[in-house]
């Protein structure tokens, strides 16, 4: 299972909330609001690259596999 991590990547970049990531990033609201839930079955690459630049990070940083 592989578990979206972006809600901890937001708060660790100073507690950003999604209106924000929105302006940053580009991404559609409703996009990022089902990804910060973790409600989405798959992830567009794009997507992935405009999160890593908006919040500074890698893709290891916002997805974590976990047995089960």
């Amino acid at each position: 299972m592989i578990k979206i991590k972006l809600d901890e990547v937001m708060f660790k970049s100073g507690k950003m909330k999604v209106p924000q990531l929105v302006e940053l990033s580009g991404l559609n609201k409703n996009t990022l609001y089902a990804l910060e839930k973790g409600d989405v079955k798959r992830i567009d690459i794009e997507t992935l690259d405009k999160l890593c630049k908006a919040l500074n990070c890698t893709v290891g940083d916002l997805l974590e596999y976990m047995e089960g």
